[in-house]
C-alpha cells in the first residue's frame, strides 16, 4: 500500500506541473525514479493513465478519472494527518514563504523571531521576489505580494491596504513644476514595470472628484528600493508606497506632489496553493499575519 501511495503521490505531481521532471524535481526523486512509478502503476492497474510525447502529458480518459479520484483521498490522508498534529496542539515542518525584499525587511523579518518563539518546532525558508509559479514550482506555501492580483490558480487572503504617493525631489521640481495634475504629463517619470500601465493613474481630489493623469517614463524598474533610489536622484517624479518613504518624507528628501489628491490604496495579500486542504501550519501564519499587520 505504502508503495503505492508514492506512486499515486508521483502521478498526481507530473499532472498538476506537466513535466515528469518537474514532478521530479517538486517530489525529490530521480526523472528516473518518476518514470518507474508510473510504468508500476499502470502495470498495477493494467491501463494507460498518461499519453506523453516529447513536448507534453496528457490523461488518457482512465487517466483523468484516477486523477479526480486520488487526488481528493490524498488531501483527505493530508488532512488526517493535520488533525492529528492539531489535536496534539502541535505545529510543526518546514514553512516556505516569499515576499518582496523592502516589504519583508520592514514588515515580514521583525516577525519572524515572535512567531518562531510561539512555534518553535517550525523551521522557516525564506524567499525574496519569488514568482506565484514558485508556489509550485519551489514548493513554496506562501507567498506575500502587493498591489492589484492578476486572476490566477491561486487563493489569496488580504492582509491590509497602504498607501502609495506620487512624490519627487525640490531639486527635480526647480527644474520642472508640477502644480495641477496636467503638468505631469510634461515631466520624466520612474516607472515601476511590474505594473502594466505604471504611469497612468486615477487622482481623487478631497471631495472625492477624480482625475486621470498619464506620463511618459524615462526610467524604470521592478525594484521598489530602486525607484526610491532614482526618485532621490532627482531623475524623475515617482509613484511609491508610503511605508516605504515616510522617512524621506519627514526629512524633507522627497516632497509628495499635489498632496490634495490621492492615488487608490493598494492590498496586501499573501497568496497560497488552490488546494482542498490547507496545511495547518499555513494556516497558522496566515492568521499569525493579521494579528499584527492588519490595520
Amino acid at each position: 500500500m505504502h508503495g503505492h501511495l508514492n506512486r499515486v503521490q508521483t502521478f498526481l505531481a507530473i499532472v498538476d506541473l506537466g513535466s515528469f521532471t518537474k514532478a521530479a524535481d517538486y517530489l525529490n526523486i530521480s526523472r528516473a525514479m518518476a518514470s518507474l512509478h508510473i510504468k508500476a502503476l499502470e502495470e498495477a492497474l493494467a491501463t494507460t493513465l498518461l499519453i506523453r510525447t516529447t513536448r507534453t502529458v496528457a490523461l488518457t480518459e482512465t487517466g483523468q478519472s484516477f486523477y479526480n479520484e486520488f487526488k481528493e483521498i490524498v488531501a483527505d490522508i493530508d488532512s488526517a494527518f493535520d488533525n492529528v498534529l492539531k489535536g496534539s496542539n502541535r505545529v510543526s515542518g518546514k514553512l516556505r514563504i516569499s515576499s518582496t525584499s523592502e516589504y519583508g525587511e520592514k514588515y515580514i523579518l521583525p516577525l519572524i523571531p515572535l512567531f518562531l518563539q510561539t512555534y518553535p518546532q517550525i523551521r522557516l525558508s525564506y524567499h525574496v521576489n519569488s514568482s506565484l509559479n514558485d508556489l509550485v514550482a519551489e514548493k513554496l506555501d506562501l507567498v506575500i505580494r502587493l498591489g492589484r492580483l492578476a486572476d490566477s490558480a491561486f487563493k489569496s487572503r488580504k492582509i491590509a491596504d497602504y498607501e502609495i504617493v506620487l512624490v519627487a525631489t525640490e531639486q527635480f521640481l526647480g527644474r520642472h513644476p508640477v502644480r495641477e495634475p496636467q503638468d505631469l504629463s510634461g515631466v520624466p517619470w520612474i516607472a515601476n514595470s511590474n505594473l502594466q500601465t505604471p504611469t497612468q493613474w486615477l487622482m481623487r481630489d478631497e471631495r472625492g472628484q477624480g482625475v486621470e493623469v498619464s506620463g511618459v517614463h524615462h526610467f524604470e524598474t521592478n525594484s521598489s528600493a530602486a525607484m526610491r533610489s532614482m526618485a532621490l536622484s532627482s531623475l524623475g517624479v515617482s509613484v511609491l508606497p508610503k511605508w516605504l518613504i515616510e522617512d524621506d518624507l519627514a526629512s524633507g528628501r522627497l516632497i509628495r506632489l499635489l498632496p490634495e489628491y490621492s492615488l487608490p490604496q493598494r492590498s496586501i495579500n499573501v497568496v497560497f496553493p488552490n488546494t482542498a486542504h490547507l496545511p495547518h501550519k499555513s494556516r497558522v501564519f496566515i492568521d499569525f499575519l493579521l494579528l499584527h499587520l492588519a490595520r
